[in-house]
């Protein structure tokens, strides 16, 4: 008799704190579920956040060509500046142009020596003129030779419109061969350059 009522007396103690138990349970899973969404919601802010980052505000290309020695080397990868256009002289910048010569869309890098408004001249002493001026680039060291059978000299900017030129000047392709620049084949200003051989 007495067994039986311990045991009656176990059963139910066991009872009690399966009860009290799930509560606990329940609680924990409930904050799983919300560690999860929480980590859920983490991870969507970030992606949204690199997708922003690099496909609206930066972009990266790579020099395709020698053409912006010693400035920028071919192959080192160029960071630019998606949502800056209205470019200043001397601002380097990432060109994207359809070149028929060249057989259709080109990506180039080039510094930009004149902008809306200006007249840009290149004599046949190898001068850079603007605007009357010749311009001394103190980081230029090649001279600028004129392109025969592509740009009429001078040329005057329109509203929208900017002249670049590389700065390995003998040879590079830049608005001595395909003209200026519009505002809508700029994809962007240059911020950095992390060099090929540190990649």
């Amino acid at each position: 008799m007495q067994n039986n009522k311990q045991n009656n007396s176990d059963e139910q103690a066991r009872k009690d704190q399966k009860t009290e138990e799930l509560p606990e349970k329940i609680k924990r899973s409930e904050r799983s579920v919300k560690d999860y969404q929480f980590f859920l919601i983490r991870l969507a802010i970030f992606v949204l956040a690199l997708w922003l980052i690099f496909f609206v505000f930066i972009g990266t290309t790579h020099m395709p060509s020698g053409d912006m020695a010693p400035t920028i080397g071919t192959g080192d990868l160029v960071i630019f500046f998606r949502l800056d256009k209205d470019v200043r002289a001397q601002d380097l910048i990432v060109i994207e142009k359809d070149v028929p010569e060249l057989g259709g869309n080109h990506t180039f890098i080039a510094r930009v020596v004149a902008v809306a408004g200006d007249t840009v001249e290149i004599t046949d002493g190898d001068r850079l003129v603007v605007n009357g001026n010749a311009i001394i680039e103190t980081n230029i060291y090649y001279s600028t030779p004129r392109y025969e059978g592509f740009v009429e000299y001078p040329v005057t900017l329109q509203e929208g419109e900017c002249f670049v030129l590389v700065d390995h000047r003998e040879g590079g392709t830049d608005s001595r061969f395909f003209g200026p620049v519009q505002k809508d084949d700029i994809c962007g200003t240059v911020i950095t350059v992390m060099r090929k051989n540190n990649l």
